[in-house]
């Protein structure tokens, strides 16, 4: 993979700025992208996205030539032809084969992904979970992303996002794996990456609590008890020595 450059062309197509101010230095409140156009000659992938401050509201399915939408009820609103993604795609190829053609181009350079591996939530054991494997820093947009668990690559479960372009011009993309926690079990995130000389595995494995015996709580139960009979003897003797304080000074 490490021998193999990148040609990409990333289209705006259109970013609309929304201020309730005018003038010239204006802090913008919403950004919307509309129609983030990727293409590759390498493999001839493509990606056609919508965003609204920097999240993304659906994505064109180029195989299936259909919209997903990350909330399946924003449907319910609008609708979106996914062939009009598929026609920004091919000019972005027309384009980029101009390019190519009436320029002495250098191929980028390819970056370094940066690779974060954690759980959505808190772990339990016997408690369905979900990790998350953050590859951030990505360049150019070809990425394979892998799970293992316990040393054995597996692919039920799992999911993963679209490309999120970033103003710096790289792009971040989520994996996703479901899965049962336990104390016995670890798992790797693999991500190969024409930036990397070799895979990189992002190790994790859960930091669950070890149970307490049936010693160890009844001793804690017996100190807790004594600890509270302690308490109400001494606010008892307490009591006692305000009232007859208070009788004295009466007489």
């Amino acid at each position: 993979m490490t021998t193999i450059k990148a040609l990409i062309l990333r289209t705006l197509a259109l970013t609309t700025v929304m201020s309730p101010c005018g003038g010239e230095d204006i802090v913008a409140d919403h950004v919307g992208t509309y129609g983030t156009n990727v293409y590759q000659m390498y493999g001839a992938l493509g990606q056609f996205t919508y965003e609204f401050d920097g999240d993304e509201l659906f994505y064109v399915d180029l195989e299936k030539m259909e919209t997903v939408w990350r909330l399946p009820e924003f449907n319910n609103f609008t609708i979106f032809e996914a062939r009009s993604a598929l026609r920004n795609i091919v000019m972005a190829k027309r384009n980029l084969d101009i390019l190519i053609k009436n320029s002495n181009f250098t191929p980028a350079t390819n970056e370094i992904p940066e690779v974060a591996v954690f759980p959505k939530s808190s772990v339990m054991p016997g408690i369905p979970n979900t990790l998350i494997c953050l590859v951030d820093n990505i360049f150019p947009p070809v990425i394979n992303i892998t799970w293992l668990y316990n040393g054995r690559s597996v692919a039920e479960g799992v999911a993963e996002t679209t490309f999120y372009p970033k103003s710096d011009h790289s792009f971040l993309k989520l994996s996703y794996l479901t899965f049962l926690p336990s104390s016995e079990d670890f798992y790797d995130c693999r991500v190969e990456h024409w930036g990397l000389e070799e895979p990189l595995l992002k190790h994790w494995e859960p930091e669950i609590p070890t149970p307490m015996s049936e010693l160890t709580e009844t001793v804690v139960c017996v100190l807790g008890l004594a600890v509270g009979l302690v308490g109400i003897v001494v606010g008892t003797i307490l009591i006692i020595r305000v009232l007859r304080s208070g009788g004295a000074s009466r007489h």
